[in-house]
């Protein structure tokens, strides 16, 4: 009997969600005649929009820079729902023949490089059977995040044991949880947790958030009224772009101030935050972080949805420590005890590169914590490797449109000069490196010395800055002293199979 061959694909995909999906579509759209397909380790497409599933879920970003570039977003709220969002990212998959390209319930758990045959050979275990399937490709492209799946972060808070009530994780929220008429504490101050406050105070006794320290909020408009208006007088096509970079230029000046006059940016976000608070409200207490903004992410707020809930009196937020969980609630350091029936805790996520697969180049496992970031998609060396890393400061997608864009001029640029290996080089090792994201946030600190670095200037450089990664990655060189192209050796023939 003779063994199965493997599947042999041009690109390998990994990951169905918001940059898998883009990824597919830009491949069957630039490099056309490429094989390739998506492996999806769940049983929906989605990623993120389809795992969370806590009240109130919506875009940090707005949604014509969080959507694709090629397919306008025709809704008329800019800071869009979860479902929305899931639905928008399904219809794309489906419109652009994505969708039959994806296999679900493929967890990708390794993948081989072996420089002589060109090619990755790939190992993912099926969900519904436990089987290891070994597929080979020419280019793997991990579109999987950086947070892992399987398990948000949870700190080890004393006494969790001895609460009466429920204690749940926005990362694994309870279908059947009911939390009407309750008292309840969001233990957390980012995005999660002011998309959380609002959304369950329409329905809970009150809503407490519980900050240990606290965050920039920014209220925006839920619907864009420049995009109403240019979107009344232009067609979609010419609108969706125009709108776009108006919101990229926007996000980037404001980040650009926040790190060249921090203490402007402060006075700025304070005034706005003042002004939809009641009157005396302790703003400093809550509101005033001890970092610069754009140390972290900023939280947006819809139509100033949180401040609404504090002044009707349905919310309210305690900045203080956490002593114990108590039978009751949770006693604070202050020593004052805060009554719950159910305790979110919104306390973040675990990074988790490439979905946690291991990686291999000829033998040889590699720790990708080793590695410098080439234009932040590719890795010094280990060759035919691409990964979307969203921006920090700036909407996922943009970032995501442009490493598909780069991944599909890059293969059709070897094909045009038939090599069949691109391999980063590591920078000299005498010059100085920085983490590979820039964040000071809780969730990035833990997990920084897993993650590749980044060098000091370009291409090994993250500006976090769209303009200059268009001009680069869009229409820069794809040959440079920092990536080496190269030819395979011609494979010897197969051995003839044995005889059955």
């Amino acid at each position: 009997m003779h063994p199965m061959p493997t599947e042999h694909l041009d690109v390998l995909i990994v990951g169905a969600g918001l940059s898998g999906i883009g990824a597919g579509c830009h491949l069957r759209a630039e490099s056309p005649g490429k094989s390739f397909a998506i492996l999806e380790g769940r049983e929906r497409s989605g990623g993120t929009w389809d795992l969370f599933r806590y009240p109130g879920i919506r875009s940090d970003s707005d949604m014509f820079t969080l959507g694709y570039a090629f397919k306008p977003w025709e809704e008329a709220k800019a800071i869009a729902d979860g479902p929305s969002i899931l639905r928008y990212i399904r219809d794309t998959a489906r419109d652009h023949g994505v969708e039959e390209r994806i296999r679900y319930g493929h967890r990708v758990v390794r993948a081989e490089w072996s420089s002589p045959e060109s090619r990755w050979t790939v190992e993912a275990v099926r969900a519904d059977s436990g089987e290891t399937v070994r597929l080979t490709c020419s280019f793997l492209f991990g579109c999987t995040g950086y947070y892992r799946y399987d398990e948000g972060y949870t700190p080890a808070f004393a006494g969790t044991e001895r609460f009466g009530g429920e204690i749940v994780h926005p990362q694994h929220w309870p279908e059947q949880l009911d939390y009407a008429g309750k008292r309840v504490v969001v233990i957390g101050s980012g995005a999660t947790a002011v998309t959380l406050l609002p959304a369950m105070a329409e329905h809970a006794a009150h809503v407490t958030m519980l900050q240990r320290s606290p965050s920039y909020v920014l209220s925006l408009p839920a619907r864009d009224p420049i995009a109403d208006v240019v979107r009344r007088v232009l067609p979609a096509k010419a609108a969706y772009p125009l709108v776009r970079w108006k919101n990229v230029l926007l996000s980037t000046l404001v980040f650009q101030l926040s790190r060249r006059t921090p203490n402007f940016v402060k006075k700025v976000i304070r005034k706005g935050v003042q002004k939809q608070l009641p009157p005396g409200y302790d703003v400093d207490t809550h509101f005033a972080p001890r970092y610069d903004p754009w140390d972290q992410r900023l939280c947006l707020v819809p139509d100033g949805d949180l401040f609404k809930a504090i002044r009707r009196g349905d919310a309210s937020i305690v900045t203080d420590g956490i002593e114990t969980f108590t039978e009751r609630g949770i006693r604070l350091a202050s020593g004052a005890e805060l009554e719950a029936d159910v305790i979110v805790t919104a306390t973040g996520l675990n990074l988790l590169l490439l979905g946690g697969m291991s990686i291999a180049v000829d033998g040889r496992d590699v720790d990708l914590s080793t590695t410098v970031g080439y234009k932040g998609m590719m890795f010094s060396g280990v060759p035919n490797l691409a990964v979307t890393i969203g921006y920090t400061n700036a909407s996922w997608t943009l970032k995501g449109d442009l490493v598909a864009e780069y991944v599909c001029r890059l293969v059709n640029h070897m094909d045009e000069h038939a090599y069949t290996q691109v391999t980063p080089l590591a920078p000299d090792p005498s010059l100085p490196t920085e983490p590979f994201i820039d964040l000071k946030s809780g969730y990035v600190l833990r997990s920084i010395e897993q993650l590749p670095k980044q060098g000091p200037r370009a291409p090994w450089r993250l500006h976090q800055n769209y303009a200059r990664d268009v001009a680069m990655m869009k229409y820069g060189s794809l040959e440079d002293d920092a990536i080496a192209f190269s030819q395979a050796p011609a494979v010897a023939a197969p051995a003839a199979p044995l005889a059955a």
